[in-house]
């Protein structure tokens, strides 16, 4: 199906559009209007060879026999990842920033040790020169983001949703980067993920157990007013990291960032929903309501997404939505990885 939105903002402003699922034949429409890069993470990497099986099986069946546990896990996330890596080689050979990338997602129970990110950071490297690798942006995740920046490797920050989250990962590159180049090695891609609908999925269930007076257009604005805000900041300080919005949860959250240097991750669903956008607006420099942000203020965990010094590093891991996102990543991705049969 022909999306001429996603057309129009792949093509002509400074978005970028990666496709956000491992699934072929969804990846074959989001190339054919603008994608130019891939997300994945276990779930998925899951789904995918779960639910399109067909596909996969010669693939499988060139795997090693009698893997288990996370060795088994991490084969078929390269397996998978390196399939797309190669598939999208030729975007990526054209040089053009931010295009022609695919991201593999490290281990999702080791999301406080550094050292075994880093380890698995460089395994999965060696799969592919546009291989990103995906750590999270937990205190220990953005030490090993730091270690990989300072490698020369593509890195993304995920399991990400706050403003103080993004803008620690920026000051990570920003380290990385320069021993990097002291060291005379080329820096990779940087890449600050925040997940805009699940920060807003857990604010509802916030200010509901807590009986705030926001209403449900104000929730749908606290993931957009976020990444508005960091994105701001970015600019301001010249970080060459790019933010991606993710994990949205309707097309409102797209719109309202058309235009931005970002790289956006498309789900299909929100895609399937950007084919009933009519008005083609950059929309990254309208401001979210000031009286939205000011009812929204009164909720004490969107002041901690919001506010650039919110939280500390070490408080990353015990936000509410990384503890739903990570337990995702475990149960409905690498456990469930680590149990399929092939």
């Amino acid at each position: 199906m022909h999306n001429k939105y996603l057309s129009w903002l792949s093509s002509s402003t400074a978005s970028i559009y990666w496709h956000d699922s491992a699934v072929k034949f969804e990846q074959e429409s989001a190339f054919i209007n603008g994608a130019c890069g891939m997300t994945t993470n276990p779930f998925l990497i899951g789904a995918t060879l779960c639910n399109n099986r067909d596909f996969w099986e010669d693939k499988l069946a060139g795997l090693p026999k009698g893997l288990k546990g996370d060795e088994k896990v991490e084969a078929l996330c390269r397996m998978v990842a390196g399939f797309y890596a190669a598939e999208v080689m030729p975007v990526y050979k054209q040089g053009i920033p931010g295009k022609g990338y695919v991201c593999i997602q490290t281990n999702p129970l080791k999301t406080g040790d550094a050292f075994y990110m880093t380890d698995q950071a460089k395994r999965f490297s060696m799969l592919a020169e546009n291989i990103v690798i995906k750590l999270p942006a937990t205190n220990a995740g953005i030490e090993a983001y730091e270690e990989c920046a300072a490698a020369g490797l593509n890195v993304a920050a995920t399991v990400s949703f706050t403003v103080p989250q993004v803008l620690a990962v920026a000051e990570a590159r920003v380290r990385g980067k320069k021993r990097a180049e002291a060291a005379g090695i080329k820096p990779g891609l940087a890449i600050a993920v925040m997940m805009v609908g699940r920060l807003d999925d857990y604010l509802r269930d916030v200010a509901q157990d807590r009986k705030a007076s926001v209403s449900e257009s104000d929730i749908i604005k606290a993931g957009t007013a976020c990444i508005k805000r960091a994105y701001q900041i970015f600019r301001e300080k010249d970080y060459d990291t790019y933010l991606m919005p993710a994990g949205c949860r309707g097309a409102h959250q797209i719109i309202d960032l058309a235009g931005a240097e970002m790289i956006m991750s498309i789900s299909p669903k929100i895609a399937d929903l950007l084919v009933e956008v009519s008005d083609f607006n950059e929309m990254i420099d309208e401001p979210v309501d000031p009286a939205v942000i000011d009812r929204l203020m009164t909720i004490s965990e969107f002041r901690k997404a919001y506010e650039p010094d919110g939280m500390k590093r070490e408080d990353f891991i015990t936000f509410g939505s990384a503890n739903r996102t990570t337990d995702q990543f475990i149960n409905d991705g690498w456990n469930l990885l680590s149990n399929l049969n092939y």
